[in-house]
């Protein structure tokens, strides 16, 4: 079992930055393999960035440049840095973990609480 516990979200005017965060506890051969995800209002849940235990990491084209996903040295946190953020980064956002190669795609099996976070224009 993994247990993942987000950090509260934000809201920011378009071009500003936040950081999110998820703390990993629990089995860790099971978060292997971790990820960011989003869902906005009426929109399925998209893959935004993931990260394996050798730092390989994999983008939405929507984020390149943007965002930027890491883990702290013992793997127990997880981050999310997101700059330049535009309006339509606007959603909840979910860390996800699993002990497969999923990378962008939503069928990880341990997922955090989600955190919302705002941009205005």
């Amino acid at each position: 079992q993994v247990q993942l516990r987000q950090s509260r979200g934000g809201s920011v005017q378009a071009g500003g930055s936040l950081r999110l965060s998820c703390v990993v506890s629990g089995d860790t051969y099971s978060s292997v393999y971790m990820g960011w995800f989003r869902q906005a209002p009426g929109k399925e849940r998209e893959g935004v960035a993931s990260i394996d235990s050798d730092g390989s990491t994999s983008y939405a084209d929507s984020v390149k440049g943007r965002f930027t996903i890491s883990q702290d040295n013992a793997k127990v946190t997880l981050y999310l840095q997101m700059n330049s953020l535009k309006p339509e980064d606007t959603a909840m956002y979910y860390c996800a973990a699993d002990r497969i190669a999923y990378w962008l795609l939503p069928y990880y099996k341990y997922w955090g609480q989600g955190t919302q976070v705002t941009v205005s224009s």
